[in-house]
C-alpha cells in the first residue's frame, strides 16, 4: 500500500446497501456504507470502483466531510456522517462497526460521526481515495 492512499475495499452487497473496510497506511479505520451497485445511477448506486482525488470539505448539510472528485457522471460525492442507509444518496459513510442498530434487519455503520471526526484528523486536506472490490458484484 502506498501512503496518502486511502482504500476502501467493499466486501458485501444486498439489495439495500454496500459494504467495505477503510484502511490508511497500513491501518484499519473502520467500516463503510453505501448504496448497492446500480451502474452508477445517481441517487441509487454506489460509485464505480476507481481511484479519485479527496479533498476536506465544509458542507452546507454535513459539516465537516470529504469530497470526492471526478466521479464519472455524478457530482456532489461525499463521504460524510450517517449510520442507516436511508442517510446517503451515494455517498459514503464511514463507521466504527457493521450492526443493525434500528432493528430493521439492515446492517448499520456505528459510531459514524464519532468516526468522521477521526478521518478528519488522521488523513491529509488531499488524499487519493482507491475504491476496489472483493467479490464481483455483477
Amino acid at each position: 500500500m502506498v501512503d496518502d492512499i486511502l482504500y476502501l475495499v467493499r466486501f458485501e452487497q444486498d439489495t439495500k446497501q454496500t459494504l467495505g473496510r477503510l484502511m490508511f497506511n497500513g491501518k484499519n479505520l473502520g467500516f463503510t456504507m453505501e448504496l448497492p451497485w446500480k451502474a452508477n445511477t445517481k441517487r441509487m448506486s454506489c460509485i464505480p470502483n476507481g481511484d479519485y482525488k479527496v479533498i476536506k470539505h465544509n458542507s452546507p448539510e454535513f459539516g465537516a466531510s470529504f469530497w470526492v472528485q471526478d466521479v464519472p457522471d455524478r457530482s456532489e460525492i461525499l463521504i460524510h456522517y450517517g449510520n442507516f442507509n436511508r442517510n446517503t444518496l451515494g455517498c459514503i459513510l464511514p463507521g466504527g462497526w457493521i450492526k443493525d442498530i434500528d432493528g430493521d434487519g439492515n446492517k448499520d455503520v456505528t459510531e459514524s460521526n464519532a468516526k468522521m471526526k477521526e478521518l478528519y484528523g488522521i488523513l491529509p486536506d488531499i488524499f487519493t481515495i482507491s475504491i476496489a472490490t472483493e467479490i464481483d458484484f455483477n
